[in-house]
């Protein structure tokens, strides 16, 4: 990390994260100066008691010295933090917004032609460390704030570089929504164990060990998912036989049209916003 001192608007679940994950990761001795900036006095006890931290009530106080600003607050919210940061940020200074359906242009606009702007599409899990980002850079930002915003969401997760902002249509509707695929798929099975006969509790550990399992065997094979699953479904076994039933559902074909769904409306929520940004 090359900027030694970073505010955050906003205070949320994510920031909490990223900061955790950040002070973690870092030199013993390199460890960055941050602050929060955040409305709620609670919430500003609270990250400043966890995480040792500088807190402030207001945006503008969080701006004095920092070379990279993450805004962190939620996307309706986000025109009127950025209208109000806008004539006092600095050329050099990164923003790296983690709103949804906030597109770089309308970001630009907002804050008054400021072109150092990252846009990052993490997920839930990076709130345990195992997020994972798509990130989309302005054409103005340059390899050392790159570096900078990697080595940001990296103390959560994997990340990924998008060479076009469209792309982040497609990271939101794969690892965005995805958790939520696989909390359905999770409860679904749940549901499956109990109609079995299992009670609640054992249905629902056996489900999330066999979750959890099944993704940290997939991380350290080799082999593709197909793969893995084919391994392990023997012919004419009870594994086969599931599996045929799963396809015979039409489960894979529905997977598909969920994922194209979130794709389109991703793209709906950023069109809204953008045409927001150009009758302003």
């Amino acid at each position: 990390m090359n900027a030694s001192r970073i505010a955050f608007i906003g205070g949320g679940n994510m920031a909490a994260a990223l900061i955790g994950g950040m002070l973690h990761d870092a030199p013993e001795g390199a460890r960055p100066s941050i602050v929060v900036a955040e409305p709620d006095e609670e919430r500003r006890r609270t990250l400043t008691l966890t995480l040792d931290i500088d807190t402030a009530e207001d945006n503008l106080a969080a701006l004095d010295g920092a070379q990279l600003v993450v805004l962190a607050v939620k996307p309706q919210t986000m025109r009127s933090v950025a209208e109000q940061l806008g004539p006092h940020l600095a050329a050099g200074q990164l923003v790296v917004s983690i709103a949804a359906g906030v597109p770089v242009d309308a970001l630009r606009g907002w804050l008054g032609g400021h072109e150092a702007i990252v846009r990052a599409m993490p997920n839930t899990p990076s709130m345990v460390g195992c997020g994972a980002t798509g990130l989309y850079a302005a054409e103005a930002v340059s390899r050392e704030q790159r570096s900078d915003a990697e080595s940001l969401m990296r103390a959560v997760g994997i990340v990924q570089w998008l060479d076009r902002e469209s792309q982040i249509d497609e990271v939101t509707a794969l690892s965005g929504s995805g958790p939520a695929y696989v909390f359905y798929l999770m409860e679904s099975m749940q549901a499956a164990g109990e109609e079995l006969g299992l009670d609640a509790d054992m249905a629902r550990l056996l489900t999330l060990e066999t979750v959890y399992g099944a993704a940290k065997l997939a991380l350290a094979a080799d082999d593709s998912p197909a793969e893995l699953r084919q391994r392990v479904s023997s012919p004419g076994g009870t594994t086969e036989q599931a599996i045929s039933e799963l396809e015979s559902s039409g489960v894979r074909g529905a997977f598909s049209r969920a994922i194209l769904a979130s794709r389109d409306r991703s793209r709906e929520l950023a069109a809204k916003v953008s045409g927001s940004n150009k009758t302003s």
